[in-house]
């Protein structure tokens, strides 16, 4: 379909709008303008999961089956290095474990860029 617009469409509808005008009928009303929605503040309202993942190991299933009450297993992450901060399982920066009055809570210490803005169209 062709959207261009045609200057002899033009002035057909502009001496249309006339004519009417002058016999007293009124031109019908433009359609409102669908509304614009904000697609940066609908993602804003979204609950996301944030965790502190400490650290990881692999071990094999006999070492998993073998795992007591006692038992400590080694991660990979160095004692006092920064945790990785996760949202729905995607890492967003890194974070140190402090007390916040009753519970634990997490200081940021580096964050990656998380402009919600630009996700509008």
């Amino acid at each position: 379909m062709n959207t261009a617009s045609n200057p002899a469409d033009d002035n057909l509808l502009a001496d249309l709008e006339d004519v009417l005008e002058d016999e007293g009928v009124a031109a019908a009303p433009a359609a409102p303008a669908p509304a614009k929605r904000n697609f940066a503040a609908m993602m804003r309202r979204i609950p996301v999961t944030l965790t502190l993942e400490v650290g990881s190991a692999k071990l094999s299933l006999q070492d998993l089956a073998e795992i007591e009450r006692s038992s400590v297993i080694e991660l990979d992450t160095l004692a006092g290095e920064p945790l990785i901060i996760k949202v729905n399982g995607t890492a967003i920066g890194r974070a140190e474990v402090v007390v916040s009055g009753e519970n634990y809570g997490l200081k940021v210490v580096e964050l990656s860029d998380l402009n919600l803005d630009s996700l509008a169209s």
